[in-house]
């Protein structure tokens, strides 16, 4: 058994100073004011010196931690993240994989059995191809048809958690159902499109509930010559059924600061989701990104995704939207869990996993428990 105490609890929606969380078990079996919780004795304890203590991150959409792809290196980069606070990890696998390759990634990453790895965020391979970086690496660009996807979305049966997809492209509603059936629950994305709303809300009963990187790699259908139209972002900005996925960097370059403002002011704090996307690309930093150290770039000169981690990510957040340490913790934890219909994760609450993160209050990461283990 363990006793964190002297900690400032970070509630759903609320702080309690002086907290105590007692585990047992790999769960969390009592949370609150440190009067209101007993501690046996023989007890093992750990202060945490008034330290914010939150649940575990969840980092539903990155490829890579550490300089190196989860497919290269799942363990690596499993302990990696991990030591950023990520209790809770999808490694993404991107379109530019083949079918093979696609399949040896997945045998890898299933025989490391990484603990804070939850399962696969698949992005891809069903993508429009005009959008993303390393596009012109891309085998997916033909015809979709059942005997190119139904292996990978076997050997994922049972790993899966979501899937991203492009849904003006041909054939993708087959495709959906095909995977629906095969993995109930699954969480669908749009991503890497230029879809139309109906085009998107058509697959909202499959299971579609998140926007991919919201405002990167989407396009506009201009409704007229000098007008614009509504697609991608609009689309997940207005239906609050859809959680918006959000990379920010410490420019503000992947989403602007004043697009995360006006983000967060319509998608409210339920409905957030802070990923880290973070891949390993080697492309040189083109004109006007100079002291840009926190992107990657292919050698095309497109971004390409980020190096950061999702503790970094929260910091910046709460610098580019002055957000709260609460909130912070509601998008990279609560909020991905919910979206991914992850239960006794994302909260501090009785009979959760004991899945915690000890920070101060710039989410410098202090201590990190896995399900109730002391890994940091």
């Amino acid at each position: 058994m363990l006793a964190i105490q002297n900690a400032t609890l970070v509630m759903r929606d609320h702080l309690v100073p002086d907290g105590t969380l007692l585990i047992e078990d790999g769960r969390i079996i009592a949370v609150g004011e440190a009067s209101a919780v007993s501690v046996p004795e023989g007890c093992e304890r750990l202060d945490a010196g008034g330290l914010f203590a939150g649940p575990g991150l969840i980092d539903m959409h990155t490829h890579a931690a550490g300089g190196k792809y989860f497919y290269e290196d799942p363990v690596h980069c499993a302990r990696e993240v991990l030591l950023h606070g990520v209790t809770g990890v999808l490694p993404a696998l991107y379109f530019n994989l083949t079918r093979e390759e696609y399949l040896a990634a997945i045998r890898k990453i299933d025989a490391a059995r990484c603990p804070n790895i939850l399962g696969y965020y698949m992005e891809g391979p069903y993508l429009n191809p005009k959008f993303g970086c390393d596009r012109d690496n891309n085998p997916w660009k033909g015809p979709i048809r059942r005997e190119d996807y139904m292996e990978i979305v076997r050997a994922v049966r049972n790993t899966a958690k979501a899937w991203a997809v492009a849904p003006e492209r041909e054939g993708v509603y087959d495709f959906c159902v095909d995977v629906a059936r095969e993995i109930p629950g699954i969480a669908f994305t749009v991503a890497h499109s230029e879809a139309s709303p109906a085009q998107i809300e058509r697959l909202i009963p499959l299971g579609l509930r998140v926007g991919t990187h919201h405002t990167n790699a989407t396009g506009d259908l201009p409704r007229y010559p000098e007008c614009r139209g509504v697609c991608v972002d609009e689309t997940v900005n207005y239906r609050d059924d859809i959680f918006a996925e959000l990379i920010v960097d410490r420019r503000g370059i992947h989403v602007d600061p004043y697009m995360l403002r006006l983000v967060r002011k319509i998608k409210g704090e339920a409905r957030i989701v802070l990923i880290s996307d973070a891949c390993v690309f080697d492309g040189p930093i083109p004109p006007g990104y100079d002291g840009v150290t926190d992107i990657n770039f292919d050698f095309a000169g497109e971004i390409a995704g980020s190096k950061l981690t999702l503790d970094v990510a929260c910091r910046n957040m709460m610098i580019h939207t002055g957000c709260s340490i609460v909130d912070v913790f509601r998008y990279a934890s609560f909020n991905p869990a919910r979206a991914l219909s992850l239960q006794g994760k994302g909260e501090l609450r009785a009979g959760c996993d004991a899945d915690v993160v000890l920070v101060d209050g710039w989410m410098n990461v202090h201590n990190v428990i896995l399900k109730g283990e002391r890994v940091k």
